[in-house]
């Protein structure tokens, strides 16, 4: 269950008549435990309670100690939890205690505790979302009235949809969000005070709707047309008397169609609840990002898990522009004059998210912005100063229609919070009503957009080709920014789909953006597209942009691809932060391991940002390094002095020649003096897992006497026409030798040093392996031969790592190993005998190791969680003695390793081109 879908439950729990002998069961329904666990606690079975109450008490061992109890006696029943020993011996993480009247909790390993009355419990939801493995991070604990109004708006629109299908098509989609987004400001502005009357709105449709809610589809549709009035036309328009109270608000909002879909008993009700929260709490950092998945089929399933924090969005925005804001502020200390200056030069400040979505990022920066504007004011004595920020200075693009009418509607609520913040209610309600009806956000695809039509450069004309949100003729002239000359900065996080996942527009798309370049640039993630865009952007006007991106634009092949083309238009990486996890509310807490790199033409130094530090360097590369620019290329054969690494051998066979290890055996038994001709054979899975299969290695000379076998013959045959039948000329080729594989790296009785082709980024180290003479190894893995064991000593370092999980491309987030991009470009200093000594040793610890824990595979001893004390110590002392053969010491972090070899690499292959 996601954490939206926690709160619906267990606002429904709430609602019902208390039952105390029910309750833990259904509150542990309520946060996803199944039916089968419900029962086995039922039955006592896993119950492990020592409660003496009425109705006894639940014990959920790992999870929660739960009882209901006598009326009055929350406090002496959570204490009694709090104290018996089997909430220790379980380890319980909350304990919790109700009478129906009032409720308490514990979080027992951070101390923190909620009291409230049973029925306001749900707001209190965030606390115990780790009983659904779901991390309650700050954000949602922050954000617990977001999600419990995106949890009603959510059970409102799935009403609306089953009452009115013709809503959910295609053809009424956007009505059906334009009229979502209506009830959003409706229900802000009745607790705001911006409609005069509190719960206006609400109170309005309850009274005048019938009780079976039939016409209360008419009553909103009259509010809306009272909204879309101006007050001097009120009389003409024959508005009922009840409806005339609602303010003139337009601005698009409520212009064109006032057709409301029609309401259900049901659904009425659900309105009346949405109403009965407190809008004043809407957080339009976050709320329009878990809104949009309402309307969204594919997003509602994560209800209220996607939304970008503000720590990350900060991580963007903050060296882009906002750190060098404050520092002015700072030095402007209380000089008037500064102080002027530098509010002058906010207000002409312009932010364009170009993916905005449902307007994270530019509600952020408007409101730290607001946040230094209202300082430098008090500075200055004029603290009631109404703002010189320019809503519309704050641009976006999105693709999606109701994404976009959401990021309107966020950036609205954020200014109105912000004058009251400032200025006060009084203020901000003066000046918030009628509505701007002017368009700074824009619908429609940003890369065939023209983006200096959005976000014009001083001095243009241009006009936007584009849906306006709010229902404005497309021909509608691009609005003047009211500051003009002031510095842009582009922002975002756009989408990250990599080559694999792009659909058939998606390709057309980066074909367009790339057009002007040649070559083709179909393996670039499609978010390499928007760095395109923006140095395109900028060869106009001059600014800085700053991206959210999947980190395999700064590795593998992609990098060959993108960067030079950004560097060739004149750019350079201006801040960066290296690869860390993009993640969100969802009880799977992996997220999308990402970077943010920012792009300027500035000359100042950049600064690199890691986990462990925040670095000021003299340049920062494609592949995030500090202080070297190179690109690593492909190389035949190694710059360093390493034995030559060769990709496995390749069969395509169409299953014929290598099969189980089952059939291998058997087929063996047919054989006799010839079974040496099935070999074990190894792939990525088999190596990693010890699991070999088995294959037909048939060299040249034994061919005649081997088709004598009825079953070789047979899987033979199966190869010729496999292989015939290929679309492929390169394989039809070899149609002429079927009893052998295609691409051969492999000589009878070799020992060979093997790594896998494809392996998880979650091992701490490399899975490779030694294997003695006799198998065969496939063309998922790639193999050394009859070479000294200090080579796998270099493969299975640190060092090595880095140097491969940066340099690679990878598979989805795996390592994607490659002997020409990773081994043969691997930087190593020359090696003494004493080096390779030691070196061989240290591999040969880390055999050992291994061979202590046998049967244990690869799969089985490299788990982060739980390597093997023995092994890990192994490997440390491999890492060590590497190392001190760099730079005389153990390095301090992945970044240092990287500066060094990175350097190094520079060097050595400039003296091999020289």
């Amino acid at each position: 269950m996601n954490a939206v879908e926690i709160e619906q439950a267990i606002s429904e729990l709430a609602e019902k008549p208390f039952d105390p002998a029910e309750f833990p069961y259904a509150f542990l329904t309520a946060f996803g435990n199944k039916d089968t666990t419900i029962k086995r606690l039922r039955s006592g079975g896993t119950n492990k309670s020592d409660f003496t109450g009425p109705w006894g008490g639940v014990l959920q061992t790992n999870n929660i100690h739960l009882a209901a109890c006598a009326p009055g006696a929350v406090a002496e029943a959570l204490a009694a939890l709090r104290a018996s020993p089997m909430t220790a011996r379980a380890k319980a993480k909350f304990i919790l205690a109700t009478d129906g009247i009032e409720l308490e909790a514990e979080d027992i390993t951070s101390g923190e505790t909620i009291a409230c009355r049973y029925v306001d419990f749900p707001d209190h939801f965030g606390f115990f979302l780790p009983l659904a493995g779901i991390s309650t991070i700050k954000q949602i604990r922050e954000s617990a009235f977001d999600i419990r109004a995106t949890s009603r708006l959510n059970r409102l629109y799935v009403e609306l949809i089953r009452d009115n299908p013709d809503w959910g098509s295609s053809d009424r989609r956007d009505d059906m969000n334009h009229f979502m987004a209506r009830l959003i400001f409706c229900f802000f502005a009745e607790d705001t005070d911006i409609f005069a009357t509190e719960r206006l709105f609400t109170a309005t449709v309850d009274r005048m709707s019938d009780r079976d809610g039939a016409n209360t589809h008419e009553v909103i549709g009259e509010i809306f047309r009272a909204m879309n009035t101006p007050i001097a036309k009120r009389a003409e328009a024959k508005l009922p008397r009840w409806a005339d109270a609602f303010p003139y608000v337009n601005g698009g909002l409520f212009s064109g169609s006032a057709d409301v879909p029609r309401f259900s008993k049901i659904a009425q009700r659900y309105l009346s609840h949405i109403g009965g929260l407190d809008w004043t709490q809407i957080n339009p950092d976050i709320f329009g990002s878990m809104i949009q998945a309402v309307a969204d089929e594919e997003e509602r399933s994560v209800l209220g898990m996607h939304y970008t924090s503000v720590p990350n969005i900060l991580k963007v925005l903050n060296p882009l522009f906002l750190d060098d804001l404050r520092a002015e502020l700072e030095a402007a200390g209380d000089n008037a004059r500064k102080l002027a200056n530098l509010r002058a030069r906010m207000a002409k400040i312009r932010v364009f998210d170009p993916a905005c979505g449902s307007g994270n990022f530019l509600v952020i920066a408007y409101k730290e912005m607001r946040a230094i504007e209202a300082e430098i004011n008090r500075r200055r004595g004029e603290a009631d100063r109404r703002t010189d920020i320019p809503l519309t200075n704050y641009r976006g693009i999105e693709l999606r229609s109701f994404s976009a009418e959401i990021a309107r509607l966020a950036l609205i609520i954020a200014e109105y919070q912000c004058d009251v913040t400032y200025r006060g209610q009084k203020e901000a309600l003066a000046e918030f009503l009628p509505l701007d009806a002017q368009n700074w956000i824009t619908c429609g695809n940003a890369l065939r957009l023209d983006w200096l039509s959005v976000c014009p450069p001083t001095g243009t004309g241009v006009k936007f080709q584009a849906d306006d949100l709010f229902m404005s003729p497309l021909d509608q002239a691009q609005i003047d920014f009211a500051n003009e000359g002031g510095e842009t900065y582009i922002c975002g996080n756009p989408p990250y789909k990599g080559r694999n996942k792009k659909e058939g527009a998606e390709r057309f798309d980066t074909d367009h953006v790339f057009s002007r370049y040649p070559g083709s640039f179909a393996s670039l993630d499609y978010v390499a597209n928007w760095f395109i865009k923006a140095c395109h952007f900028f060869s106009e006007t001059e600014g800085e942009a700053a991206f959210v991106s999947t980190n395999s634009i700064c590795q593998g092949e992609q990098v060959a691809l993108l960067w030079p083309l950004i560097f060739k238009e004149g750019y350079r990486v201006s801040f960066a932060h290296t690869s860390f996890k993009w993640s969100n509310l969802a009880s799977d807490k992996a997220g999308v391991t990402v970077v943010i790199v920012g792009i300027s033409k500035s000359s100042r130094d950049p600064l690199l940002f890691t986990e462990d530090e925040i670095r000021r360097v003299n340049e920062i590369g494609p592949y995030l390094v500090p202080n070297s620019s190179v690109v690593v290329a492909q190389r035949p054969k190694p710059i360093s002095e390493v034995a030559n690494m060769y990709l496995g051998n390749m069969a395509k066979d169409g299953g014929n020649l290598i099969f189980s290890a089952h059939e291998g055996r058997e087929l063996t038994k047919t054989l006799g003096d010839k079974a040496s001709l099935v070999r074990p054979f190894f792939g990525s899975e088999e190596l990693i897992h010890a699991r070999p299969r088995a294959c037909l290695w048939i060299e040249d000379g034994h061919v005649l006497s081997t088709l004598k076998n009825v079953e070789i013959l047979s899987r033979i045959e199966g190869v010729r026409q496999f292989r015939a039948e290929s679309k492929a000329p390169s394989t039809r080729a070899h149609a002429k030798t079927p009893y052998r594989f295609v691409q051969l790296s492999a000589k009878n009785g070799n020992r060979a040093i093997v790594i896998p082709k494809v392996s998880s980024q979650n091992r701490p180290y490399l899975p490779v392996s030694y294997i003695e003479a006799g198998p065969i190894i496939g063309d998922k893995c790639y193999a050394i031969y009859d070479a000294g064991l200090w080579n796998l000593a270099i493969i299975a370092s640190k060092m090595h790592l880095v140097w491969i999980g940066t340099v690679c491309s990878r598979l989805r987030t795996d390592f994607s190993y490659g002997n020409k991009l990773g081994w043969n470009t691997f930087p190593l200093p020359k090696l003494t005998e004493k080096n390779r000594h030691d070196l061989t040793a240290a591999a040969e610890g880390i055999l050992q190791a291994r061979e202590a824990h046998f049967p244990a595979t690869i799969a089985d001893l490299y788990e982060s969680e739980k390597m093997p004390a023995n092994l890990r110590a192994a490997h440390d002392h491999n890492d060590e003695v590497l190392e001190r053969i760099y730079i005389g010491r153990r390095f301090r972090n992945d970044t240092e390793r990287l500066e060094k070899l990175f350097d190094m690499y520079t060097k050595m292959t400039t003296k091999v081109s020289a």
